[in-house]
């Protein structure tokens, strides 16, 4: 049973702020983890791109300006 840690479970059920308390710090916690792993990645591959669009290449070039072509129309049809 020491293995298992029935008693802390049993603890922790009879006290129910606790458990919402550490439910409330874990999704906290969770959510600021998932917005720093995503801006460290986002910040990566923007990072990339100015490399590549840096080096020129036809093929990468010309995809980035097709993209930024795009975004330019859709902000001309739909001004916020």
């Amino acid at each position: 049973m020491e293995k298992a840690e029935l008693r802390e479970y049993v603890d922790l059920m009879s006290k129910p702020w606790q458990l919402i308390w550490r439910n409330v710090l874990s999704g906290t916690f969770r959510g600021v983890g998932i917005a720093l792993g995503f801006t460290f990645f986002a910040a990566t591959i923007v990072w990339l791109l100015q490399l590549l669009g840096a080096l020129n290449l036809p093929i990468v070039g010309d995809y980035i300006a097709n993209i930024v072509r795009i975004v330019q129309r859709q902000l001309q049809i739909n001004p916020y």
